[in-house]
């Protein structure tokens, strides 16, 4: 069984991350989507509800589950016993940054495998900060988000 985790802050959940998820969940047998819930970091949604969102976007995947991590990624994937990371990058900035955490990771297990997905040309300017942003606003992120994450945005800037 080829199991795989795609870690991330999911802050929000964009229709970018969603095409990374599907996709991979096409490629492996399980994909554990791993919230990130790093104490030094300010979020505009709780990990229990980042997880909630996911959760009930990828419900008619039954290899996809999500589950919260507050623990480096490496001692994370180690007690689950996944060799494999899923990282998707929209462009060579991103590659950059992510390239460098595959680095750091190897280093700390040589066992995990990184693989870098790029997302469908569709997403390439989803950011979850300038989502952010423009939803404080009162903009319209419907091209960008699920409904289920735009209606959470609109209620969050309410």
């Amino acid at each position: 069984m080829l199991k795989a985790a795609f870690p991330g802050s999911f802050d929000p959940p964009t229709l970018g991350h969603l095409n990374i998820i599907q996709r991979a969940a096409s490629i492996f047998d399980e994909l554990l989507v791993v919230v990130a819930e790093n104490r030094q970091k300010k979020y505009l949604f709780s990990a229990d509800e980042r997880v909630s969102m996911i959760t009930e976007l990828v419900k008619d995947r039954k290899n996809v589950s999500v589950v919260i991590c507050d623990s480096l990624i490496v001692d994370f994937l180690q007690k689950q016993d996944i060799r494999l990371l899923v990282r998707g990058v929209r462009g060579v900035d991103d590659f950059s940054y992510e390239f460098e955490l595959s680095m750091m990771n190897k280093s700390l297990d040589s066992r995990i495998e990184t693989i870098f997905m790029t997302t469908d040309p569709e997403y390439f300017v989803l950011r979850s900060s300038s989502i952010k942003e423009l939803a404080s606003f009162h903009g319209n992120v419907s091209g960008m988000v699920p409904p289920l994450v735009a209606k959470a945005l609109g209620d969050k800037f309410r």
